[in-house]
């Protein structure tokens, strides 16, 4: 797609020639490779940097490349399903213009992310007090421990996806690191404030894994850990902030098996006769790794390691087998 852009006028109201502060004329090309058939309908997002503020007309024309030794390296598309379009609007704050594309639904991750926080407090809080824990001690760590682990979460993203080149304020999260840092940061603590380790987590992983089902709803609609196109009937259409196409649902599935894991953990917390090792917290985490690296293949993102994966798996699984006999026995 071949989109030229002309600045109608300035921010101030002024016409382009009296607008400072950027290009007022842009011509950009935007691709698109290895288009699945029989996947839909496809929207492809575009952000044009450093151009003047203001009021902006843009046309968009489809094209394909041109054959060796034309003037150019590109042929405009004459197919009335592919028609030229013409639209006009405002330039708008970089780091929201980074956020947005169809589907993607600005703020959705941080609120469900939020929600998510709030109601894994109020399920531990619930939970703490049935066992005679000291509920706002406990309350306390797990707040720290997971600003921590936000601060986890984002070394962790950098150090596995150097090459991305974006600045690290605008890179993502990593939900690994995030459970490592906040999972260690509660060890330590109950030490610090003299709680009882092993109740102290096994309280806090039914909530764990609801915070973490509800925040995948938040990839899904804040456009992030994509799955991949498809042209299956139960794919569903969002965007990867750039490409907008029926995909492989796949945070709809992580969240999904979040919340039975935590389902899974509440009852275990509640009935299980090993209660209190911390091993309910190391079971459904383990289940969690385990079943998060056999999706993992279902996203559009590639591995950043080679051997990570498969490490994952086998760790994941020894850890659930290991804490699973002791937690059901007593």
């Amino acid at each position: 797609m071949h989109l030229r852009g002309r600045l109608k006028s300035g921010a101030d109201g002024e016409g382009a020639s009296s607008t400072p502060g950027g290009r007022t004329e842009f011509a950009v090309t935007s691709t698109l490779e290895k288009v699945l058939p029989g996947s839909g309908r496809i929207a492809v997002t575009t952000r044009i940097p450093d151009v003047a503020p203001g009021q902006w007309e843009v046309v968009a024309t489809p094209v394909r490349p041109a054959p060796a030794g034309a003037p150019s390296p590109w042929m405009e598309v004459r197919d009335p399903l592919l028609p030229r379009a013409a639209t006009s609007g405002r330039t708008a704050f970089s780091p929201f213009v980074g956020a947005l594309a169809p589907g993607v639904r600005l703020g959705a991750w941080p609120a469900l992310v939020g929600t998510g926080f709030v109601l894994a407090l109020v399920l531990q809080s619930i939970l703490a007090r049935q066992v005679g824990l000291a509920g706002p001690r406990l309350f306390l760590l797990t707040v720290i421990a997971s600003a921590l682990g936000l601060a986890g979460a984002k070394l962790y993203y950098l150090l596995t996806h150097r090459r991305e080149g974006r600045s690290p304020v605008t890179q993502g999260l990593s939900v690994q690191g995030f459970v490592i840092t906040t999972v260690a940061t509660l060890v330590a603590g109950t030490f610090l404030l003299d709680l009882p380790l092993g109740t102290s987590l096994d309280v806090t992983a039914p909530g764990l894994l609801l915070a973490m089902a509800v925040g995948r709803l938040g990839c899904l609609f804040g456009g992030c850990c994509v799955g991949r196109p498809t042209s299956s009937r139960w794919g569903v259409w969002s965007s990867d902030r750039r490409v907008g196409v029926r995909r492989i649902p796949v945070q709809l599935l992580e969240s999904g098996f979040s919340a039975a894991l935590g389902a899974l953990a509440l009852l275990a917390v509640l009935t299980a006769p090993g209660v209190g090792s911390g091993l309910v917290l190391v079971a459904t985490v383990a289940a969690y790794v385990l079943g998060r690296q056999v999706l993992f293949p279902l996203r559009s993102i590639p591995r950043a390691t080679a051997h990570g994966r498969v490490v994952s798996l086998v760790a994941a699984a020894v850890a659930l087998v290991a804490s699973l006999g002791p937690l059901l026995l007593g």
